[in-house]
């Protein structure tokens, strides 16, 4: 088994939630890092709790869609610390509404962020892995991104795409000692859900004929805090594929996460329809 230990890892999203719990762990086992998020003071309170000296860990904050910014952290990785050993691509959120009624500016905006510049920060990762001829890359995508549920399929298909892009990944950058790892998570206690109804309040709060269906939604997410795991779950996960000598191609968690996953994979399309269909009011 690998260990943490002076492992150079970049995690983005890092200011709270599973990023936040992420880059706890991997401190406590030694790793040095290279940590991102849009909100500078919790980022900057992090990284000096996690090592006040700021020898070990480096704070940038930044939207992850800036060009300049992926570049920094890049950057800073290897004018600090002379290498990277580990990509960690947390940073993401959730855009909530039926798909008819979600501007495509915002349905775009979720994908730059949840896709288009988890792929653009890779590609400038990749290159210094691929010259070491080893590296780990881990994808935080969702349970999501196997059961797509009404009002959260815009979402929902951003982790579906990096489904994809992780397992072509995985192939084009093995005969380099490169692995690359999806994270499943399932319903997790972060501030995720008020993050993404503050951002989909315009379309959630005029849902025009689906507003007989927003209560059924609300209802299911506050059902779902009984079964709920916590930020640590995920980033037990995250150690695991980056300390296993050979990480699985996927891991889920907590233990609801496997459960629907599994209920996915046994039971037909049309049943796993009725289970997540909206009820007729």
């Amino acid at each position: 088994m690998r260990t943490l230990a002076d492992q150079v890892v970049i995690v983005t999203g890092a200011s709270s939630g599973i990023g936040e719990a992420a880059a706890r762990r991997l401190a406590r086992g030694g790793a040095r890092l290279v940590i991102s998020a849009r909100r500078a003071e919790p980022l900057a309170a992090l990284a000096r709790e996690l090592d006040p000296a700021g020898a070990r860990v480096r704070a940038i904050a930044g939207d992850i869609t800036d060009a300049a910014v992926r570049e920094r952290l890049v950057g800073e990785a290897l004018g600090n610390f002379g290498r990277i050993d580990a990509l960690v691509n947390n940073a993401g959120y959730g855009t909530r509404g039926p798909v008819e009624l979600v501007p495509v500016d915002l349905i775009r905006r979720n994908f730059e962020t949840n896709l288009f510049s988890l792929i653009a920060l890779t590609q400038l990762v990749v290159p210094h892995l691929r010259e070491r001829g080893a590296g780990r890359i881990v994808n935080i995508g969702s349970v999501a991104g196997r059961i797509a549920r009404p009002l959260s399929s815009v979402y929902d298909s951003t982790k579906h795409a990096l489904e994809a892009i992780t397992d072509g990944l995985r192939g084009e950058l093995a005969p380099f000692g490169i692995q690359v790892v999806l994270i499943r998570p399932g319903f997790i206690l972060t501030g995720f859900t008020d993050a993404a109804n503050e951002v989909s309040a315009p379309v959630i709060e005029n849902a025009g004929p689906y507003a007989p269906f927003v209560e059924d939604f609300r209802t299911a997410y506050r059902r779902a805090h009984r079964i709920a795991g916590h930020p640590d779950d995920i980033a037990r996960l995250v150690e695991k594929a980056l300390t296993g000598r050979r990480p699985a191609p996927r891991y889920a968690g907590p233990g609801h996460a496997k459960f629907l996953l599994f209920i996915k994979w046994l039971l037909p399309a049309r049943a796993i329809d009725r289970i997540v269909r909206l009820r007729k009011h």
